[in-house]
């Protein structure tokens, strides 16, 4: 059996909180100024961080967070929608809408609704797709999963496509990875849900709850060629700063044993599903949220940051600023959920805007909404993205793909007021291109793609 020990050693977390348990102002200081050199930190600086509850701290924790996000990932914002395929789950997670006791009516999408939904969504203009299937050998096999990849890739609507497929399913089998990435998949991202042993097993029944199996799912998909993994914690099931602690444990193992960190780490918050009542003592306020997102910002600086939403416009756009760099948009948590239907949720969520509603409060905050899928399709993932997003480097890439990718969504999408704002803001940032010779083919790419042209891309 393999050591978990490797990834979380439990106890020399517990050692960390208790030892930073009460960080001085100099203590603090002297890490943040670490932390702006763009290379990590350690789980003890990463303790007393997350430990400080002064007022005067914490803005300072955001604004070191903030200027490291900037400065590496700049003013664009990732768009990408989930698209949930089957609510059939042998588990019985306390936390999640699909536990196996739940009465309600299974949905299961069959390959034409499948198409459905996809036009649905390419028709909202989103590019990336994020799928989630529930744990279910017989009704959600890994041939089923492989038949929904490829019958989005071969969908067409009248306008757009989708150019990257990334996948939420339960931990497999290396010979299972090896099918997933074989048909295409961007990232394989996988949650721990909670590092905590004795709370992971308190809230797991079925197949989930081998926290062994969960743990070194991430170790298989790389096995099975997998390069880009997604981590996650849902927040509120146990000690936050212990969870924080033990995402960076884990991102850190990645990084020492394959070479290559976490493409990204997301930080969902428990939210109530129908038939889940459960009451936890550990539930994350909205500003120790920000506080977990500012944190992981510069104890993980090369990784994106996902946030989902499960969270109201106003904390997610303070998200952003501080650490945020991928996000979720008009989102629905149910098989068949784009369209009118009443199938059984995983979630509730909290951010109820349209995807033009969206666009316009991110314009308004000056972001490059960006729908780039480049990096997957040119083969920058694994080793080769850390090696350009570690020094600050992708700015070279995405900046230039994400204004094409938005000037696409512009043509095709767009409504007349978001169009003019939007205009206004492509031509602020290509001003702002480093190099002479890519600024000058970006404005030619613009053009082309006014012209009539797609999927332009760095």
């Amino acid at each position: 059996m393999k050591n978990t020990q490797e990834i979380i050693d439990e106890k020399k977390i517990e050692k960390i909180l208790v030892a930073t348990a009460r960080p001085s102002k100099k203590v603090v200081e002297r890490i943040l100024a670490r932390a702006q050199k763009k290379k990590g930190l350690s789980l003890a600086d990463v303790g007393y961080l997350i430990n400080v509850k002064d007022g005067k701290l914490l803005r300072k924790i955001f604004a070191a967070a903030g200027k490291v996000k900037d400065e590496i990932y700049g003013e664009r914002l990732v768009l990408f929608a989930p698209l949930y395929l089957s609510s059939y789950c042998v588990n019985d997670c306390a936390y999640c809408g699909f536990h196996a006791r739940n009465k309600a009516p299974r949905k299961k999408l069959a390959m034409k609704e499948v198409a459905r939904q996809t036009r649905i969504l390419e028709d909202m203009g989103h590019k990336r797709l994020l799928l989630e299937f529930g744990e279910h050998p017989l009704m959600n096999p890994i041939g089923y999963v492989v038949n929904v990849i490829k019958t989005i890739y071969r969908t067409r609507s009248k306008k757009g496509a989708i150019r990257r497929v990334n996948v939420n399913i339960a931990a497999t089998s290396v010979a299972n990875y090896r099918k997933l990435k074989k048909a295409g998949i961007g990232t394989y991202q996988l949650f721990q849900e909670t590092y905590h042993r004795a709370t992971y097993a308190q809230l797991h029944k079925g197949p989930k709850a081998s926290y062994e199996r969960q743990i070194f799912a991430h170790d298989n998909a790389f096995a099975g060629g997998i390069d880009d993994v997604g981590l996650g914690v849902l927040f509120g099931l146990y000690d936050y700063r212990f969870e924080v602690l033990g995402l960076v444990s884990h991102a850190q193992y990645l990084e020492k044993k394959f070479g290559v960190g976490p493409h990204t780490l997301s930080v969902p918050r428990f939210q109530p599903a129908s038939s889940v009542g459960i009451k936890l003592p550990y539930a994350v306020s909205e500003r120790e949220l920000l506080k977990i997102i500012a944190v992981l910002r510069l104890a993980v600086p090369y990784t994106g940051m996902i946030i989902s939403t499960r969270e109201r416009p106003e904390v997610r756009r303070q998200a952003f600023r501080i650490g945020i760099s991928q996000t979720s948009a008009a989102s629905r948590t149910a098989p068949g959920g784009y369209g009118k239907t009443k199938n059984l949720e995983q979630f509730k969520t909290a951010d109820h805007r349209s995807m033009g509603e969206f666009i316009r409060s991110l314009l308004k905050e000056r972001y490059i909404p960006s729908f780039c899928t480049a990096c997957y399709r040119t083969g920058r993932t694994g080793k080769a993205f850390m090696e350009i997003a570690k020094p600050g480097n992708i700015h070279n890439f995405c900046r230039p793909n994400a204004i094409l990718t938005f000037k696409e969504y512009l043509e095709d999408y767009a409504d007349e007021a978001i169009k003019k704002e939007g205009e206004r803001v492509i031509k602020s940032y290509c001003a702002k291109i480093p190099s002479p010779r890519i600024r000058q083919e970006t404005a030619v790419r613009l053009l082309r793609i006014e012209n009539g042209e797609r999927d332009l891309y760095f």
